[in-house]
């Protein structure tokens, strides 16, 4: 048995997932999706009947039938003296759902590829027999790489030297290392909420405490809890993403950001600007008002979101002292970007302005297919206007989430509940749509959506119950 969830940790975990259905199918529902969205890794025992009823003011009888559920659809099993342990989750095919002959996908809110890459990828291989040569990966990154980096940030008006770049396997991995060297046990991270799940994940991985700062995509960030709980909390690191913000869209203005260096100064917290969705400038308005280039800001980029998801190069831009500090600490986590990826990389960062170009006209075309979709189909629901980024944060107007995304799972339609997306609970009145996917497809999803809100609304249990490959 790998792991343990306290009842209190659970039920936190939950959020709301009580829906307008019976209680225990619910709860079911609630611990199947922790299960799917890898919030509970498999071998995790569970609480005892008790002590969950308990902590969610429930009777014994309720959470027994909610185990029995999840027995019946084998996300969990019980061993007479070992209690309710999850399962590994079961493929039925290689991890596709069939709609209409095609899966849809919402968790992962990357576009398709650029159409240029393949080209790219073909002029690099050409260069094999030099590429195979060398060790193969580099723990710094390697130095055309870096100074490729370094010049586009000084396109942006941020003098850079190369020695302030530090490449990694992915904006994620960059993420992690920040956390794991920079961050000490109990140490305290101040997080947007809602937020990038990942992030979150890795900053409790390194058992520090998180304290959310809500943002929201129609008033923007909560500047005054900010500053209270820079004074207050004294945290040790700010993670923000100041530009497109994943999942709200909303971006920085110019007082937004003064007041968080200014607090962040006096609080003598590091600053980590996630920079992911920085390009995805839909309607050309502008990213966020420029933060100073400060020896205590991070600055973290990937080409996950601009060129391709599987291109798995990223880097962090910070002064040159917090460079060298995380190359020492990286060799515990991996040994350094590969060769063939970097190379790919330093053709591609040149023309990131290019690539943008294109990917803002490729997320358009998503973003007001969607819209008009929701708007049409889900006139109670509040859909925001956003300029850039991934997604839209919509709003719901009860607290239905969970069981919204657990029955549309069933009709096949793959999303992530706004609890997600939650720092401390909550968001369970909020559903995070991306845009990435084809207009067509984004438009049979609506319909999906559709008929999984009036099932919920109206009571119903998950129409199919199917186990998926975790996809997040």
């Amino acid at each position: 048995m790998d792991s343990r969830i306290s009842a209190r940790a659970l039920a936190t975990a939950l959020g709301g997932w009580r829906g307008t259905g019976p209680a225990y199918e619910a709860l079911a529902d609630g611990i199947r999706l922790l299960c799917l969205d890898n919030r509970l890794a498999p071998s995790t025992a569970l609480p005892a009947e008790r002590e969950l009823a308990a902590a969610l003011s429930l009777s014994r009888t309720t959470v027994a039938a909610a185990y029995r559920s999840l027995r019946e659809t084998r996300h969990i099993e019980s061993l007479r003296g070992s209690g309710s342990v999850t399962l590994p989750l079961r493929r039925t095919d290689p991890g596709r759902h069939e709609v209409d002959g095609a899966a849809i996908d919402l968790q992962q809110a990357s576009p398709a590829a650029w159409p240029g890459l393949p080209a790219v990828m073909a002029e690099v291989m050409q260069e094999a027999p030099a590429l195979v040569a060398r060790i193969g990966y580099d723990v710094v990154g390697d130095a055309g790489l870096r100074a490729a980096i370094a010049a586009h940030y000084g396109a942006r008006g941020l003098v850079t030297t190369p020695d302030q770049v530090l490449v990694t396997t992915g904006a994620q991995s960059a993420i992690h290392l920040i956390a794991s060297v920079l961050l000490g046990r109990a140490g305290r991270v101040l997080l947007e909420t809602p937020t990038y799940p990942h992030a979150a994940d890795a900053f409790r991985r390194v058992g520090a405490r998180l304290i959310g700062v809500p943002v929201a995509s129609d008033t923007g960030w909560d500047l005054g809890r900010a500053e209270q709980t820079f004074a207050r909390a004294a945290p040790s690191l700010a993670y923000l993403m100041p530009d497109f913000h994943n999942p709200t869209g909303r971006t920085m203005t110019a007082l937004e950001v003064e007041t968080f260096v200014a607090a962040a100064r006096a609080a003598g917290t590091l600053l980590v600007l996630d920079e992911t969705t920085a390009q995805l400038d839909i309607d050309r308005v502008g990213g966020a008002a420029p933060f100073p280039d400060d020896e205590r800001i991070l600055r973290i980029g990937s080409l996950g979101k601009t060129v391709w998801g599987g291109l798995r190069v990223g880097w962090v831009r910070a002064a040159p002292d917090i460079v060298r500090r995380l190359a020492a600490g990286r060799p515990v986590h991996d040994l350094g970007t590969p060769e063939l990826e970097q190379a790919i990389a330093t053709r591609l960062v040149p023309r990131l302005d290019e690539i943008a170009h294109q990917r803002g006209d490729l997320l358009r075309a998503g973003r007001d297919s969607l819209v008009r979709a929701l708007r049409s189909t889900m006139p109670e629901w509040d859909v925001p206007d956003v300029s850039g980024g991934v997604s839209l944060w919509v709003g719901l107007g009860e607290p239905l989430s969970t069981p919204l995304v657990m029955n549309a799972r069933g009709r096949g339609l793959a999303l992530s509940a706004g609890s997600r997306f939650a720092v401390e609970g909550g968001h369970d009145r909020r559903l995070r749509v991306p845009f990435t996917a084809p207009p067509a497809a984004l438009e049979r999803a609506v319909g999906i959506l559709r008929a999984a809100w009036d099932d919920v609304r109206g009571g119903s249990a998950v129409v199919a119950r199917e186990d998926y490959a975790t996809v997040v």
